[in-house]
């Protein structure tokens, strides 16, 4: 693992079109072959237009951080309270450094965050397709909880694993 001198500071307002843009690049090399493009086309507008993002900021139990080597914005995570849980709802790390530790910040750093507030656990969903997400949520000490199918609209579901880490 290479150490990158990576940051991780809070999303603001400004930051909104640049994690947009991220999330599309990162889904556009990420779930080819995994899920329809017109479900990547569907999924990024439900969850990464401007306005949806603006509205996650202002959500007192969502936390939207994002990581950067040196000034390079590299990553991202949403953490949430979901149903009584402490749930990483999301986390993309780009392509060129992923495999280097900057999800294992990030996983970290919600982790932290979790603990401080008194959650036992972090619980994420993850496609039960894609096995480089799940192979890596592995290794930062996951396990499948259980799977899910869930109707997101528009003739689209999402087939997950619930995966758990135990704080």
């Amino acid at each position: 693992m290479n150490n990158l001198n990576i940051q991780i500071r809070p999303v603001t307002p400004p930051d909104v079109p640049a994690i947009s843009s991220l999330a599309r690049e990162i889904w556009q090399a990420t779930y080819p072959g995994i899920i329809t493009q017109e479900q990547i086309d569907f999924m990024l507008e439900q969850r990464y237009g401007h306005e949806r993002l603006y509205d996650d900021l202002e959500d007192a139990d969502k936390w939207l951080d994002q990581a950067f080597q040196e000034q390079r914005r590299v990553g991202f995570a949403f953490s949430e309270i979901y149903k009584g849980e402490f749930k990483l709802d999301k986390l993309y790390i780009h392509p060129d450094v992923q495999r280097r530790g900057v999800g294992g910040q990030l996983i970290g750093h919600v982790a932290a965050r979790a603990a401080k507030l008194g959650y036992p656990c972090v619980i994420l969903q993850v496609n039960k397709r894609n096995a480089k997400a799940i192979n890596s949520y592995m290794k930062y000490g996951f396990a499948v909880r259980t799977t899910t199918v869930d109707d997101i609209g528009g003739g689209f579901v999402m087939d997950d694993f619930v995966m758990e880490k135990k704080l």
